[in-house]
């Protein structure tokens, strides 16, 4: 790659979350702590059924104006909607602020320190990974900026850091830890309740996630089409959830993994490789 590219990241959408009890709201919806979360501090985080299914992940950004979500843009109506109802008398106002910034993956050699977020001149800058940032242009400042490599590869780049990015064709499938999500540190285990708590608590400490996510590489595939183990014929034993060139994020059955079972696309079809994430390798 060239020392600077910059994708244009059009499958994420950006939720706003403003006033007096923004970041009280958040803390009791969302799966981490949003209560402590410093400023110049961005953080993951999951927001879930009362039934521990994930309804969306987040990207939680603090800035001057409240808190950006950023999540799949599919899912921005529904959640914004959905996630409303529970304000109630809560000073705190959702709305849809997708339109308003424009946002661009970027990669720099020095990239600055991970989750790390800095605000200047209609810009904030998240540091995502070491040699990766996401930039949120509030427009028209995104003008600034041009596209010189595909937003595949930023796809791509979550995929191999292991970070699933809940959509419509995904939603309300798995409780967080069969999507690595505590593993990718968007679960803090020891906050106050949030909806859906006590499933993914029991999850935890009783043992009972018999799913969770691996890397694939292989045919092209598709968020929420099923995954088939060999040790299982016929009938699906796992779902994909990101998919971007031949390598993909599936959630497969437990079982399946540590039989070491091929996993295909299909009954008969070529079986994937499974590769390394870089928290579980």
């Amino acid at each position: 790659m060239a020392e600077t590219n910059i994708a244009k990241l059009d499958e994420y959408g950006l939720l706003h979350a403003a006033g007096e009890d923004a970041r009280a709201f958040l803390h009791a919806q969302l799966t981490n702590d949003v209560e402590h979360l410093r400023p110049g501090q961005a953080r993951f985080a999951g927001w879930c059924s009362a039934k521990g299914r994930l309804l969306a992940t987040f990207l939680v950004v603090p800035y001057s104006g409240g808190f950006l979500l950023q999540l799949s843009l599919d899912l921005v109506p529904a959640v914004a909607k959905r996630l409303s109802m529970f304000v109630l008398r809560s000073k705190v106002k959702i709305t849809d602020a997708t339109a308003l910034w424009t946002q661009f993956g970027i990669w720099r050699p020095a990239a600055g320190e991970p989750m790390a977020v800095t605000e200047q001149d209609g810009l904030i800058t998240v540091g995502i990974d070491p040699g990766r940032q996401l930039l949120l242009a509030a427009d028209p400042s995104g003008g600034r900026f041009s596209a010189n490599v595909p937003a595949q590869d930023w796809a791509l780049a979550e995929i191999r850091a292991g970070r699933a990015r809940i959509a419509l064709a995904t939603q309300d499938q798995f409780v967080p830890q069969m999507v690595n999500l505590e593993l990718a540190g968007g679960v803090d285990f020891r906050k106050g309740c949030y909806p859906g708590q006590e499933i993914v608590a029991r999850a935890q400490y009783r043992g009972a996630v018999k799913r969770r996510m691996v890397r694939l590489r292989g045919d092209a595939l598709q968020p929420g089409q099923d995954l088939y183990s060999d040790d299982q014929p016929g009938q699906p034993s796992g779902m994909v959830v990101n998919a971007a060139g031949d390598e993909a994020l599936g959630v497969l059955q437990t079982g399946a993994l540590e039989a070491r079972a091929a996993i295909r696309a299909q009954p008969g079809a070529a079986p994937f490789e499974i590769l390394p994430l870089p928290y579980s390798s």
